[in-house]
């Protein structure tokens, strides 16, 4: 009995270690499988995480409150029009201005006391983030241009700190920039008192592209919303590297 119990035991042992033999044979291959396994999981993680570009936006993708009912129906190439308009200097700028640069649009009126202080101290944030970024500029129209005329935005960019070489305040022909706002950056709505070519600017700002594409909207009152624009443009800057 004692016998046949040895004779079993030396078997077994005898097979534990003709395994521990095999295993050692494709330790290399194991190790080698492994490092090769963490490879390609860091390869598939890095695909997974590229950074995704930004949205480009459409006619038919934005509030059609904010959008002329020619063009509600577009769902692709809208880029903004060719313009022509005057800035606080008295100087005509036109979209050469903006050739191959990055831009934030707004709306506003300079005797606005509701939300256009919000906004325009909010531009001049954005205005400190790229002062020395030639990539970027911005551009602010009235609504208002009876109102506001060169010597109105040139007294108002004074008072507000306005960077004459980064940020335009334009004005011009009325009906312009009713059709800019409404066609081409999407961003106010009319008042229906009968003029047709009356605004009721948003507290929209845009973040347009190298290519007169509509990149974002933000809300230009909301400071987390600012912080959102200034993210962006980098993430759009890169784009173009």
């Amino acid at each position: 009995m004692k016998t046949s119990f040895f004779i079993v035991f030396l078997r077994f042992t005898s097979e534990r270690f003709k395994m521990l033999d095999f295993f050692k044979g494709y330790k290399k291959f194991a190790i080698g499988f492994s490092i090769l396994c963490l490879v390609l999981i860091g390869i598939i993680y890095s695909v997974l995480n590229v950074e995704k570009p930004l949205p480009i936006y459409q006619p038919s993708q934005v509030d059609t409150t904010l959008v002329d009912s020619t063009i509600q129906y577009i769902r692709k190439y809208h880029k903004i029009a060719d313009f022509s308009l005057i800035n606080q200097n008295g100087r005509t700028i036109t979209q050469d201005d903006y050739k191959d640069k990055i831009y934030v649009a707004d709306f506003f009126f300079t005797t606005c006391q509701t939300i256009c202080p919000i906004m325009t101290d909010h531009m001049r944030e954005i205005q400190k983030e790229i002062v020395d970024d030639n990539e970027v500029m911005l551009l602010s129209h009235t609504v208002t241009p009876v109102i506001d005329s060169v010597a109105q935005l040139k007294k108002y960019a004074l008072r507000k700190g306005v960077n004459d070489a980064k940020w335009n305040l334009v004005t011009g022909d009325k009906k312009q920039i009713y059709e800019l706002a409404r066609k081409s950056y999407l961003a106010v709505k009319t008042d229906g008192n009968g003029d047709k070519y009356d605004m009721i600017h948003t507290e929209n700002f845009m973040l347009i592209d190298k290519k007169r594409q509509i990149r974002g909207f933000y809300d230009g009152t909301d400071p987390e919303a600012i912080s959102e624009l200034i993210n962006d443009i980098e993430t759009l800057k890169r784009e173009y590297k």
